[in-house]
């Protein structure tokens, strides 16, 4: 197994301890870091994130991560971003007040609508040709959240239906060496390990 080096983001919000495990038991080596200096020396930046957005975005701000995480996207270093991490990659979200995000891909975090929370176990289903995802065609994944990235089909790779009418939302985007996953691969099983080690181990080929 690689041992590549995975930096995971911390900013006071965020489910740091089971994504940390996951990782541990796939075999890459894990820092928790809230420093960008030491976060630098990572082959991958992951964000992860539970909790709302302004909330988010203020953990950024005040530990100085937010203009290290848009340089290192401006340099094209592999991040992910799960649930609410994905979320801040948005440049704005209308969550709880209008906030500003990350600005790292072009959308807007909006209010799921009806049914008002995505819990539980749904399939996903790729929207493009992309082989980042090819580890999880069809496959079952655990969600969590009431807030969606609404972005532009050139960065939507995968949506999922949420409700009797068949109403599909975004829950995968990419934008180069950023990915963005609303779901929870580390809490996926055996479909989501699969597809966080796929991930890891594309985005940081060419690196």
């Amino acid at each position: 197994m690689s041992r590549r080096g995975v930096g995971l983001v911390d900013y006071g919000v965020g489910n740091l301890a089971s994504v940390k495990q996951a990782l541990l038991g796939m075999g890459y080596r894990c820092d928790i870091s809230g420093q960008p200096d030491e976060l630098d020396k990572s082959d991958l930046l992951l964000l992860p994130g539970v909790g709302t957005f302004p909330a988010a975005m203020e953990g950024l701000k005040r530990n100085g991560l937010c203009e290290f995480l848009r340089d290192w996207a401006m340099r094209d270093h592999p991040m992910l971003g799960i649930c609410l991490g994905m979320q801040l990659f948005a440049e704005s979200s209308t969550e709880i007040h209008p906030t500003e995000g990350l600005g790292l891909i072009p959308g807007q975090v909006a209010p799921l609508g009806t049914p008002h929370w995505h819990i539980g176990w749904n399939r996903i289903q790729t929207v493009r040709a992309d082989d980042l995802l090819q580890a999880a065609e069809d496959s079952h994944v655990y969600f969590n959240h009431s807030y969606v990235f609404q972005t532009t089909p050139e960065h939507q790779l995968a949506t999922a239906r949420v409700n009797g009418s068949g109403t599909s939302v975004t829950v995968a985007v990419r934008r180069g060496n950023l990915v963005g996953l609303q779901f929870h691969p580390e809490k996926s099983q055996a479909a989501g390990r699969k597809l966080l080690i796929h991930l890891i181990e594309s985005l940081c080929h060419d690196q």
